[in-house]
């Protein structure tokens, strides 16, 4: 797929059908969620998708205050993109439920509020800091976006691969196909942004090579981080998957060509962590 302009890119997004339909959810039958087993041990991971996924309003707000957010073309995709992300949340959130994890109504202000004030004072400085850049920190921020929506399609085709639950699994599926509508548009707009200015570049290569973490960490505990890529990605084929799914696709953009930092990360995750199931709750 090749675009000349972001409203290129953003037309090719708008002509995308949701999978999540309305449809598609009220022909969940929820009520056979316990008839299969699931593992225990993919709880926590459920519980972090769904709390990463509770704070796409949160990532958007911080994005609509920079030169970014303010490009028409990517606020538009955004506000559909916010949507489509919250769905996902309440997805997860209602297969724990009907596992036997209950929670709270206000569930969705609780992942919020529990964000720490950590996080958000680097958020504020970030923001500063991009706005002082202006535009050409947008190859920066649509770059962290590819490979945070790449990584999210892995992790939930991974969770498919490992559960293969049979309510969850066409749930899954929904989702990975409109992360995947996700990413081809921020990986697009990331190469034409990247192409466009060597400064650019540098600035993206700069910050994904000392500032990029999985996708979560720092608005969730790192511990969280570290189980789920070692539950996930652990063992040759786990790694094999980022690697060839993500940092080799990463590798394509203008100015990453020889990127190895997010197999390195997640690898390393996978292969050393050592946090308990108890720990990795939120």
């Amino acid at each position: 797929m090749s675009f000349e302009t972001n409203k290129d890119v953003l037309d090719w997004y708008e002509r995308q059908e949701r999978a999540l339909t309305p449809e598609f959810m009220s022909s969940i039958p929820w009520n056979k969620v316990k008839d299969t087993r699931f593992d225990e041990k993919f709880v926590p991971v459920l519980f972090y998708m769904r709390d990463v996924e509770t704070l796409t309003d949160m990532y958007h707000r911080e994005l609509q205050r920079t030169p970014t957010g303010k490009d028409p073309h990517i606020s538009k995709f955004m506000e559909r993109w916010g949507v489509e992300e919250i769905t996902h949340g309440e997805m997860m959130n209602r297969f724990l439920n009907e596992l036997g994890y209950e929670t709270d109504e206000k569930w969705q202000t609780q992942v919020r509020n529990a964000v720490t004030k950590a996080y958000q004072a680097n958020a504020y400085m970030l923001t500063t800091l991009t706005n002082l850049i202006g535009k050409k920190f947008t190859a920066t921020h649509m770059t962290f976006g590819a490979i945070h929506e790449m990584e999210a399609a892995q992790g939930y085709r991974r969770l498919k691969s490992l559960t293969d639950h049979p309510v969850l699994n066409p749930i899954l599926d929904a989702i990975i196909k409109e992360e995947s509508a996700h990413n081809q548009f921020y990986w697009s707009v990331a190469k034409l942004e990247l192409n466009k200015n060597k400064t650019a570049r540098r600035i993206a290569r700069f910050v994904t090579e000392h500032f990029w973490a999985p996708v979560g960490q720092g608005s969730l505990a790192k511990r969280r981080t570290e189980y789920l890529c070692a539950t996930l990605f652990s063992g040759g084929e786990g790694i094999e998957t980022i690697d060839t799914k993500v940092t080799q696709r990463v590798r394509q953009l203008p100015g990453f060509d020889d990127i190895t930092k997010i197999t390195e990360v997640i690898g390393s995750m996978a292969e050393t962590s050592n946090v308990s199931f108890e720990a990795a709750l939120p």
